[in-house]
């Protein structure tokens, strides 16, 4: 049976997806932010015979992302979706949003495929850190500055004005190294939330590479993060940047999808 989720049923819901709770940063992210009764948002879930929630899917705005530890009705989520005028995008994990594809009666658009890693201990800590600094929402426009000069964030939709919020409003934190008065390296973390976090902007200004200043930056991050019980878990595209989150502890956990329709 597939249902509405409400308020009634988050104990169920998140003790379905904590396990996984990096694969599920945006569902845990985006319910612990909005809940489950919104016009943009809504939640649904699969229950078995024997009442337990085995599958969730969730509505934001246009796009749809769904959660199962194990076989679920595929085709009930598809209807769901199919049925939604606005539905344009689908997300989540490959082995997830591959059964739901086949059943959906929208002309896709765009299809792509990143690795998707997760960390839930470091391998190592570096001793010399001190150098790498926390950002507080007044250096938002320099971070933004940075990732605008560096070629792989020439299509980012960064703003400093969201920037400044997230770093302000907690769902995002940022760390970065300065040297001849400028910022020449950083990572950040988005979509925060109590249980896990996403890292993302990992860049280096071309003249300051291969000094492992974003290593660094990584590794405070990251290393705070844990510390608070989070797991971490970003995507990548090429396996060169894969094998260097590795060292510090990152492993693959599969690929995630994301679809556009038409």
């Amino acid at each position: 049976m597939i249902r509405r989720l409400t308020q009634n049923d988050h104990e169920a819901c998140f003790n379905l997806l904590k396990p996984r709770s990096a694969e599920n940063l945006f569902i845990i992210g985006d319910i612990e932010a909005y809940g489950y009764n919104q016009e943009f948002q809504k939640v649904w879930g699969e229950f078995n015979d024997r009442g337990e929630l085995v599958a969730v899917l969730l509505k934001y705005q246009e796009n749809y992302i769904p959660y199962a530890s194990n076989s679920f009705n595929a085709e009930g989520f598809a209807e769901i979706i199919s049925n939604d005028p606005n539905f344009k995008f689908l997300s989540g994990l490959k082995e997830i949003t591959g059964k739901i594809e086949p059943y959906l009666n929208k002309q896709l658009k765009t299809k792509r495929q990143t690795y998707y890693a997760k960390c839930a201990k470091l391998t190592s800590i570096k001793n010399n850190l001190t150098n790498v600094e926390q950002a507080s929402p007044q250096d938002a426009e320099a971070l933004v500055e940075l990732l605008n000069s560096v070629p792989e964030f020439n299509d980012s939709i960064i703003t400093v004005e969201r920037k400044r919020r997230t770093l302000s409003d907690g769902t995002s934190r940022s760390f970065f190294i300065k040297e001849d008065e400028k910022m020449v390296s950083t990572a950040s973390t988005a979509a925060e939330n109590s249980l896990s976090a996403m890292v993302i902007a990992v860049a280096t200004l071309e003249n300051y590479k291969k000094r492992g200043y974003a290593t660094k930056c990584m590794l405070v991050l990251c290393n705070q993060l844990l510390q608070e019980g989070k797991e971490l878990c970003l995507f990548y595209d090429n396996p060169s940047a894969g094998a260097i989150y590795k060292r510090i502890g990152f492993e693959d956990i599969g690929y995630w999808m994301m679809y556009t329709y038409i």
